[in-house]
């Protein structure tokens, strides 16, 4: 028999919306409640049960469009006895929100909870296009609650040198990649396509994605006049779009409640493993860039709740913004990039759509929908909020769950984290330093314009040299030589030039 309080995944919603008339658009709001109800009849619920929740979570959007969504979408519900809360901004928010709240729900602290989040970017860039100003807001008698504080990403150094901006900052760990694997700069952006290209093949067939296209590697990693360069080596093809209208929504309750409002058994996909850590949360502050040992430690203790091994698992979604959190995320659980099996349900980010903060809900919908199809496997869905900072994992089977539904305390293993060592960080360098990654950022207009470095002020090799971050010349033929010749390595001289250190090659 299975435990009563064993917390379920019963219903999932996905929508997505292209091509409305401009003067009948549909806001965040309307996606998301478009999603909620289409959870509730995946779900089987009774009529009342949207009425009935008592937890109500909305994932912050991209722009937040109003005071307090999750009140307002409560109301449109008609759940006016539910505790809402909004999330902070980061990736890792839809799945750490399951893991979070089936824990609430084994431990009796919730019933019945709806899970939603929204983006309408594309609406809203068709208004701006039109000359008129999305205004989306519907009124609420009080501020959100957050359900936890937001934190600011990136420190005020970091930000100066330009590592704040998500598609200058996975560059960095891009080419820290390519250094490790002992790629060509030719030969890492080939396998940068190749990486990327199967997930192509999977939104192609959704019916879901924004861009239901198959694409060669080539098509993905060939700069061109539609792929553009957005930071080097990122073509616009590889990287997480945000100009979409999409929506998902979950319903998680007990088993015993679901038993006894009706929903079919057949519904229940159980959530079999947790893992939720940080990485050091300042990018400039991490020991080295082609790893994230918290995406490691979450994989294993999710596997170890579980009770199963990596070759246990039959369908994956690693987050996939930007390729080097796909491969840190494949290599961080073990996979061989020549494993045959998928990387994605959906699609990814790029191809799916789904920048900003809900792409996951989306994924862990899509996985529901693909275990359902197949009862008894096992589906890995990983997130990642920030910079390769915040990371959530969870597995998920129609396989009942044996005994009461117990997880470790995340703080346990963060602390794991927490006492990984730090290099000194100057913020005022002078004298010789060498380059430890870098990128180099683009225009729309297709010509590089700033150079990005994080160095050492010593053998890049040696965890305790110091590190300092810069820019380089902003001259087209240093920033060119930088995108032709491994710049990894290099040396040269760093001085502070007003607000920021500026790196000049040898």
């Amino acid at each position: 028999m299975i435990d009563a309080n064993t917390p379920v995944l019963v219903g999932v919603g996905q929508y997505t919306v292209r091509d409305e008339p401009l003067d009948a658009l549909s806001t965040p709001m309307d996606l998301m409640e478009r999603a909620a109800h289409a959870a509730a009849k995946d779900a089987h619920a009774p009529k009342r049960w949207l009425e009935d929740i008592d937890t109500l979570v909305v994932v912050k959007s991209f722009r937040e469009p109003m005071r307090n969504s999750p009140a307002v979408l409560a109301a449109r519900l008609g759940a006016t006895n539910a505790d809402t809360y909004l999330t902070p901004d980061g990736g890792e928010a839809p799945q750490y929100l399951v893991n979070r709240y089936a824990g609430a729900i084994a431990r009796g602290e919730a019933r019945s909870v709806l899970l939603a989040g929204a983006e309408a970017m594309d609406n809203g860039r068709r208004l701006i296009k039109a000359g008129q100003k999305p205004d989306w807001r519907e009124p609420a008698d009080r501020d959100a609650t957050w359900l936890y504080p937001e934190r600011p990403m990136a420190s005020a150094y970091e930000e100066a040198h330009g590592i704040w901006i998500a598609s200058h900052v996975y560059p960095l760990f891009e080419n820290a990649l390519r250094h490790r694997y002992g790629h060509t700069i030719d030969e890492h952006q080939t396998a940068m396509g190749a990486l990327m290209q199967p997930l192509t093949a999977v939104s192609a067939a959704s019916p879901n994605a924004w861009f239901p296209i198959q694409r060669t590697a080539a098509e993905i990693s060939e700069p061109g006049p539609a792929n553009r360069y957005v930071s080097w080596p990122y073509t616009k093809f590889m990287c997480a779009m945000n100009q979409i209208n999409q929506s998902a929504a979950l319903l998680l309750t007990s088993v015993g409640h679901a038993r006894t409002s009706g929903i079919p058994e057949e519904r229940w996909v159980y959530l079999h493993g947790a893992g939720d850590v940080q990485d050091i949360w300042h990018v400039s502050e991490r020991s080295a860039y082609a790893a994230s040992p918290a995406m490691a430690l979450m994989g294993e203790r999710a596997l170890a709740q579980a009770g199963l091994e990596i070759s246990d698992i039959s369908y994956f979604d690693l987050y996939s913004c930007f390729p080097s959190a796909v491969a840190i995320g494949r290599d961080a659980l073990g996979l061989s990039p020549n494993d045959p099996r998928p990387l994605t349900v959906t699609g990814g980010l790029p191809y799916h759509g789904g920048a900003g903060n809900n792409y996951s809900m989306n994924a862990v919908a899509t996985m529901a929908d693909q275990l359902r199809a197949e009862p008894g496997s096992f589906g890995m869905v990983t997130a990642n909020g920030g910079y390769l900072t915040k990371h959530a994992a969870g597995i998920y089977s129609t396989m009942p769950v044996s005994g009461p539904w117990h997880r470790e305390s995340p703080a346990t293993y963060q602390r794991q984290i927490d006492r990984l060592p730090r290099p000194p960080l100057l913020e005022a360098p002078t004298g010789q330093g060498m380059i430890e990654t870098y990128t180099v950022t683009y225009g729309r207009d297709g010509v590089p314009n700033r150079g990005i470095i994080i160095g050492r002020m010593g053998d890049i090799n040696d965890p305790s040299t110091p590190r300092f971050l810069a820019n380089a010349p902003a001259d087209a033929a240093t920033l060119t030589a930088m995108t032709e010749t491994d710049f990894i390595g290099t040396s040269g001289a760093v001085s502070r030039q007003g607000d920021i250190n500026l790196f000049t090659p040898d």
